[in-house]
């Protein structure tokens, strides 16, 4: 075999493994839920118009609370793994507004340092509800 035909065959090899291989497009980090009360928020107060009437909604940890810009940004999440098997609800996908800062939310997070904080209802959305925390993917 030719040095020219070894060189074939190994880009001919990448561009199928790459065709089988799932890229990423979103940031990874970790979920926990808190629970009410939600308000007053670091976003807007006791305005209880910032919430979507569907509760899919988030506090943002230090890591994408960005001084504050990150109120009103919404979120595609999804849980990716667990500490424990079958937390995880495969395929599911959940967009959620953020309201807050996981920091100074009234209500404590059920895991300190976590990227993202969802509403009860969010989180019960994606993993069972029995878990305190989850590592997801996200993104904006």
């Amino acid at each position: 075999m030719t040095k020219s035909q070894l060189t074939s065959y190994l880009c001919l090899f990448v561009f199928i493994v790459a065709q089988l291989v799932h890229f990423s497009n979103g940031d990874v980090g970790t979920a926990g839920r808190y629970s009410a009360p939600y308000i007053p928020t670091a976003c807007n107060g006791n305005d209880p118009s910032q919430f979507p009437s569907s509760n899919m909604f988030a506090a943002a940890g230090e890591g994408v609370w960005d001084n504050g810009a990150s109120c009103g940004r919404k979120y595609m999440v999804r849980c990716i793994s667990a500490s424990v098997p079958r937390i995880c609800k495969p395929g599911q996908t959940i967009l959620v507004r953020v309201v807050d800062r996981a920091l100074t939310s009234v209500s404590r997070p059920s895991r300190n340092g976590a990227t993202i904080v969802l509403s009860t209802t969010a989180f019960n959305a994606i993993a069972n509800g029995a878990a305190t925390s989850i590592n997801i993917e996200f993104q904006e």
